[in-house]
């Protein structure tokens, strides 16, 4: 298949993951766009929700919030951020986000430079949510 640029990309088009919590949609990767030097997507996390603690071991990860209250605690320790504030977050910092808010959570964000294989790219320091939305957060069918 031959990608044309450039590509443009609706968050749509992005399988959701779960894994960690949260829905993360990695929206601009190598497989999607041809990106070589890191990758972009979004992170939407519903009230007490989170998106477990882990880290990049290859990448800074750059963190913009765009609605919602979050926690984001790097090393250990708490830090605020709400709408309109970004963060980033150096090589090997263990984070955890947290929606600490009564209304849902998105944020952008962006690692780079890119792990030598995609396996690499994370490493979990806490167990990941393979459910989605908490229970009180889940719509009845």
């Amino acid at each position: 298949m031959t990608t044309q640029y450039p590509r443009i990309v609706h968050v749509d088009e992005a399988a959701p993951n779960h894994k960690r919590g949260g829905e993360i949609r990695a929206m601009l990767t190598p497989t999607v766009v041809g990106a070589t030097s890191g990758f972009m997507g979004l992170a939407t996390v519903l009230p007490g929700e989170q998106i477990n603690e882990h880290y990049h071991p290859y990448s800074e990860e750059f963190v913009y919030v765009v609605s919602g209250d979050l926690e984001v605690d790097l090393d250990g320790v708490p830090h605020r951020l709400t709408p309109d504030q970004g963060v980033m977050i150096p090589i090997n910092m263990r984070h955890r986000f947290r929606n600490v808010g009564s209304t849902e959570a998105r944020m952008v964000f962006h690692c780079g430079p890119l792990a030598p294989r995609p396996e690499l790219g994370h490493v979990d320091t806490e167990e990941g949510l393979e459910s989605g939305p908490p229970e009180h957060a889940k719509v009845a069918s």
